[in-house]
C-alpha cells in the first residue's frame, strides 16, 4: 500500500505525489541508498535512565544481541528539540512501572544509516528555524508562524514525509512485526508501520492538529478532547476542504504524557509547595531551555527581575540549560553581577541527582545551574527537578501537560500556542505571556501573591483526580493490549 498516494481515504493530487517522489529521490541522493542492508541490533543501558526507568538502548552492533520477550516494549523517538525526548521518557517511565521492559530506539543515534543522516539534517533546519523566530520578528511573523501553524497542517505535507520515511526502514528488520511500539514522533511511527510493525502507536505531541503528525496505519493517542476532534475530521488540513475523517479505530485521547516519577507524587509535591507558601519559604522558581537553545533574551529578563528577590532569600532560581553551555556563557557575560549567587551543577547527573534529592526536603538559595552534554541527562534533569520546585518558567512545548504550576513564555513556533491554552483552561498554568515586559509582570505577581501557586496545586490535584495526567500508561497499554 502507497500510504503517500492516499491518506485516510483522501487522494493526493498527482502534482504533490510526484513532488514527494522526487524529494524522496533526493534525499537517497544526498544521504545514501541503504535498502538493501540488514542492519544487527544489540543492546546497552541507557545513559541517565538507564537504572532509574530499566532501559536498554537498542544500538546497532553485534556486542550485545537484542533479545525481546512478551514484556517487551519498544520506544521509538528522534531527537527534534527535547519534546519528543521527553515523551519518550514518559511512556519508558510509565511502561517500566506497568511491569514492562522499555527499549529506546532512536533514530538520530543510528548515524551510519540514511535515516539517521537524515533526521540530522531535518533537525539542524528545525533548530535553526527555531533560534531565527526568537532573533527576528519579521522571520517570525512571515514565515515561521505561518510554516508551524499552517504548513506543517497540510496533508499535503504528510504526504511527502510518508515517501521521506520510506527510506528509514532497513533498521527496523530485525524487529518482531508484532512487537509493541510507541512512537514519540511521527517519523518513527510512520517507518515502522512501512516495515510491516502491526501494534504501532503513534504518540501526538501538539493540541494543534498538524498533517506532520499523522501516520496511517498506527494507532494515534492525543493529549486532549480537543485534539481528538481536530486530529478526527483531519481540521484544515486541506485548508477549507472538509476531508474524509480519520476512522475512530485509529484514534485515541488518552490524557497527558507525564512520567510515572511525577504522576505518583503528584499530591505530595503539591503538599510540600502548599507548606513551602503557608511557612513564608522562598519562592522556588525553576527555567528549562529548549532544545533548539533559543529564547535567551527572555532568560536574561527573568534573571534580571528575580535578583533582587534572591539576594533577600525570597526567590531560589533552579536554572536547566540543557546541552546549552553556549548560552550560559553568553547570559554570565551579560550580568557578571550574579556571579556571586550562582552554584553550577554541570556534567555529572548523579551530583544533580544528590542535590534534587536534598533540596526536595532541605533549604536551598541562590541560583543553582544545570548543564550536560549527554542528552538523556540534559533533558531528564528537569524532570527531577520539577518535584522541588514551585513553578516552572517554561515556553508552551511539551512542558505544558506536565503537572507543576506553570509561567508560560512566549511560543517558538505556532503550533505551540495551543499547549498554552490547555495548560491555562486546566488550570495549572499562566496564559502564554508574549512579550518580556508581560511575563516579568506575570513573575511579580506571581511571586508576591501566595495565593497564585496554592490555586494551581489545586487545580493539579483536581486533573490528577479526573486522570488528565495518566496519558502515558494509556498509551503503553494500547500498545501491549490494543484497548485502554
Amino acid at each position: 500500500m502507497d500510504r503517500a498516494k492516499t491518506i485516510f481515504g483522501n487522494e493526493m493530487p498527482e502534482r504533490t505525489y510526484h513532488k514527494a517522489i522526487r524529494n524522496k529521490r533526493r534525499f537517497q541522493k544526498r544521504y545514501g541508498d541503504d535498502s538493501g542492508v540488514r542492519y544487527r541490533l544489540s543492546t546497552e543501558q541507557a545513559p541517565a535512565i538507564g537504572k532509574r526507568l530499566s532501559v536498554n538502548n537498542i544500538v546497532i552492533g553485534d556486542q550485545n544481541p537484542v533479545k525481546f520477550n512478551d514484556k517487551s516494549v519498544i520506544i521509538g523517538n528522534i531527537r527534534m528539540g527535547y519534546g519528543h525526548y521527553r515523551i519518550s521518557m514518559a511512556m519508558a517511565s510509565a511502561a517500566h512501572a506497568m511491569g514492562y521492559d522499555p527499549f529506546w530506539f532512536d533514530l538520530c543515534s543510528f548515524e551510519q544509516t540514511a535515516a539517521g543522516k537524515i533526521i540530522a539534517g531535518q533537525n539542524d533546519l528545525y533548530s535553526l528555524g527555531s533560534r531565527l523566530s526568537q532573533q527576528d520578528p519579521i522571520f517570525d511573523r512571515l514565515i515561521w508562524e505561518p510554516l508551524s501553524a499552517e504548513g506543517f497542517r497540510q496533508l499535503t505535507y504528510n504526504c511527502g514525509d510518508q515517501k521521506m520515511t520510506e527510506l528509514m526502514t532497513p533498521v527496523f528488520r530485525q524487529l518482531p512485526k508484532s512487537i509493541p511500539f510507541v512512537a514519540c514522533h511521527v517519523w518513527p511511527a510512520q517507518a515502522a508501520v512501512h516495515a510491516g510493525l502491526t501494534h504501532v502507536v503513534n504518540a501526538v505531541p501538539d493540541n494543534w492538529p498538524l498533517a506532520l503528525h499523522l501516520s496511517e496505519g498506527a494507532i494515534h493517542t492525543v493529549q486532549t478532547p480537543s485534539a481528538y476532534f481536530g486530529y478526527r475530521t483531519l481540521r484544515g488540513m486541506a485548508k477549507k476542504r472538509i476531508l474524509h475523517p480519520m476512522p475512530g479505530a485509529s484514534i485515541a485521547y488518552t490524557g497527558h504524557y507525564v512520567d510515572h516519577e511525577l504522576v505518583s507524587n503528584i499530591v505530595q509535591d503539591c503538599r510540600k509547595r502548599r507548606e513551602r507558601v503557608q511557612f513564608g519559604e522562598a519562592r522556588r522558581w525553576l527555567m528549562s531551555v529548549g532544545g533548539a537553545g533559543a529564547q535567551k533574551e527572555i532568560f536574561i529578563a527573568v534573571i534580571r527581575r528575580l535578583l533582587p528577590e534572591i539576594r533577600a532569600g525570597r526567590a531560589v532560581l533552579f536554572f536547566n540549560l540543557g546541552d546549552h553551555r553556549n548560552m550560559w556563557e553568553a547570559i554570565e557575560k551579560e550580568m557578571p553581577e550574579m556571579r556571586k549567587l550562582v552554584t553550577e551543577h554541570f556534567n555529572s547527573f548523579r551530583e544533580t541527582e544528590r542535590f534534587c534529592e536534598a533540596a526536595y526536603d532541605g533549604e536551598v538559595k541562590g541560583i543553582h545551574v544545570f548543564c550536560d552534554n549527554d542528552i538523556f541527562s540534559a533533558v531528564y534533569t528537569t524532570n527531577l527537578l520539577m518535584r522541588a520546585s514551585d513553578v516552572l518558567i517554561t515556553k508552551p512545548s511539551e512542558l505544558s501537560f506536565y503537572p507543576i504550576p506553570k509561567l508560560m513564555i512566549h511560543r517558538v513556533g505556532g503550533h505551540e500556542a495551543w499547549g498554552a491554552v490547555r495548560a491555562a483552561e486546566i488550570g495549572d498554568s499562566t496564559y502564554e505571556c508574549v512579550t518580556i515586559e508581560e511575563t516579568t509582570a506575570m513573575l511579580r505577581l506571581i511571586q508576591k501573591d501566595p495565593v497564585i501557586v496554592n490555586r494551581m496545586c489545586d487545580a493539579i490535584c483536581n486533573a490528577h483526580e479526573a486522570g488528565i495526567y495518566h496519558g502515558a500508561y494509556r498509551a503503553v497499554k494500547l500498545a501491549v493490549k490494543g484497548k485502554i
